[in-house]
């Protein structure tokens, strides 16, 4: 059973666990030992032993975990990639980055392995036991694979897995954005390829990846190497919506695109978040928040409700009518109403949020886990998990009354809620 089988929970990326108890405690019960950082989040399935998480580390291994943090199995993929081996990046060594994704229909766990000699394979693992399914090579055709880094979350849809790529820390190298989807039944089958047209750089590497409506996705895209503001638009800088085929139905642009891409300034260092109203809630480094209309994102320049906010990054988080957003300075709470967009309140974790039955959950990199009232940002309780967090590190939940969060130094906590 499907418990947070995704990054933040759903397909939309809301960062909301329905139906959770009610939290009366945040208090560390357990923690297992890994081989390696954890960059991606957990997810969590159920069967018949209870909860099972399953986790990832940058030694390209894949864990099945109780909540009694006892080990049920581990998987090894292959050997990481040294750091020392690649033109320029901050992760070391280099392995499983993205967050892997539950595929109820087949029982299987994916994630994306970056395998000394430069490739990146789709590999799929029964969750249940570990067992190997089948790999599959995933780098693009024509693509240069030493700086391509898979850091946003895979998806599950249209009966695909779909694998986001961006480049390195420092944007070394001929890298480009690239949306890849290969079936989920087989290691065979063509995929779909999208890629921004870019003639470098515009990665989709923000940690929550594409997101999905039942009809289209949703990715957002970093800086382009296009700075002429006279010269022709090259999708850089972006929210671009597409079919499961890969074709552009709607994109938006803010109208300095240019300038923002001489300035390092990409709207896409969060994933789109997917409202129930139709509307895209997305904030970047420029400092602002952006509501767009799915299926009519806006072009470039595009009339659309703007707010200067903070600067963001990682993923945000949806409940009611609050968007929780993961500034530098803290998270962020915005009243959405209609077209309108409210600032609320500010709280010192600036790690990217989830919900969970009405308190708004976050981290420090210290590895403080935090919990808020969701409507005033008030701390009601807080724990120090025992080691220190990635940058984008965010918490998943059970619906019995556990979270778990990965840790820079290889370790899952698993934290109860009453």
């Amino acid at each position: 059973m499907a418990i947070w089988p995704t990054y933040h929970h759903d397909t939309l990326r809301s960062g909301v666990l329905p139906n959770a108890p009610a939290i009366s405690q945040l208090r560390v019960i357990a923690r297992a030992q890994l081989d390696g950082a954890v960059y991606g989040s957990p997810i969590v399935v159920r069967d018949g032993q209870g909860d099972l998480v399953v986790v990832a580390t940058e030694n390209n291994t894949l864990y099945g975990i109780r909540d009694d943090g006892q080990i049920a199995w581990s998987r090894h993929i292959g050997t990481p990639v040294d750091g020392s081996a690649l033109p320029c990046g901050n992760i070391d060594p280099s392995g499983i980055t993205g967050t892997p994704v539950y595929d109820p229909a087949t029982g299987l766990v994916f994630a994306v392995a970056f395998l000394a000699g430069f490739h990146h394979e789709l590999v799929a693992v029964d969750a249940e036991s570990g067992r190997l399914a089948w790999t599959r090579p995933v780098d693009p055709p024509g693509s240069h694979p030493e700086v391509e880094q898979q850091r946003g979350a895979l998806l599950i849809a249209a009966g695909r897995v779909w694998i986001p790529y961006g480049g390195l820390y420092g944007d070394c190298g001929p890298y480009h954005g690239y949306l890849v989807g290969v079936p989920t039944t087989t290691p065979g089958g063509s995929a779909v390829i999208y890629q921004v047209p870019s003639s470098r750089e515009a990665g989709i590497w923000a940690p929550p990846g594409a997101a999905y409506d039942g009809a289209h996705l949703f990715v957002a895209v970093g800086n382009g190497a296009q700075t002429d503001p006279s010269g022709p638009y090259d999708m850089s800088d972006s929210v671009i919506e597409l079919d499961t085929a890969g074709h552009v139905v709607s994109y938006y642009a803010p109208a300095n695109w240019a300038d923002e891409n001489a300035a390092d300034l990409d709207l896409g260092t969060t994933g789109p978040l997917l409202l129930p109203s139709g509307q895209v809630f997305v904030a970047g480094k420029d400092g602002k928040a952006y509501l767009l209309r799915a299926g009519a994102l806006g072009g470039v320049g595009g009339a659309v409700p703007v707010l200067p906010l903070c600067t963001a990054f990682g993923g945000a988080a949806a409940a009611g009518p609050f968007v929780y957003v993961p500034c530098t300075n803290g998270v962020h709470a915005v009243r959405i109403s209609g077209s309108t967009m409210t600032p609320v309140w500010r709280a010192a974790p600036p790690g990217s949020p989830i919900v969970v039955a009405g308190t708004v959950l976050s981290t420090d990199r210290s590895g403080t886990l935090y919990g808020l009232d969701a409507s005033t940002g008030a701390v009601r309780w807080q724990t120090a998990l025992g080691d220190s967090l990635t940058r984008f590190a965010t918490p998943a939940a059970a619906t019995d009354g556990y979270l778990y969060v990965g840790t820079e130094h290889g370790m899952l906590v698993i934290v109860a809620t009453r």
